[in-house]
């Protein structure tokens, strides 16, 4: 279940990336509001799948997620530039989350 726990969180901070931007630093109150939401339920979701899984992990795991998926919707919504480099990082990123899951003991 603590996988399951930081996988969501994973997802949920994926989401509050894309709302860091239309806060217009933070002088937007509606996206500010959510986007504070969204990373406060993050946070909360990576400290309750923390009590299973060693922090290391568990940080490594939800900071790549989020990468992941931040640098994935960069590419397709935003039309963020592509590169060789860029996949080689995504690649690299998915390879040390698989690692961390199949090394962990839980």
């Amino acid at each position: 279940m603590s996988w399951l726990t930081l996988v969501l969180a994973g997802l949920v901070e994926i989401v509050w990336s894309q709302t860091i931007r239309p806060t217009q630093n933070f002088t937007r109150p509606g996206p500010t509001l959510l986007c504070l939401i969204l990373g406060t339920a993050a946070v909360y979701l990576l400290s309750r799948a923390m009590r299973d899984l060693p922090v290391g992990t568990a940080y490594a795991v939800f900071t790549g997620i989020g990468a992941i998926g931040a640098i994935s919707l960069g590419i397709v919504v935003h039309k963020d530039p592509v590169s060789v480099g860029r996949f080689t990082a995504l690649a690299m990123i998915t390879g040390g989350i698989m690692l961390a899951r199949v090394t962990s003991s839980d």
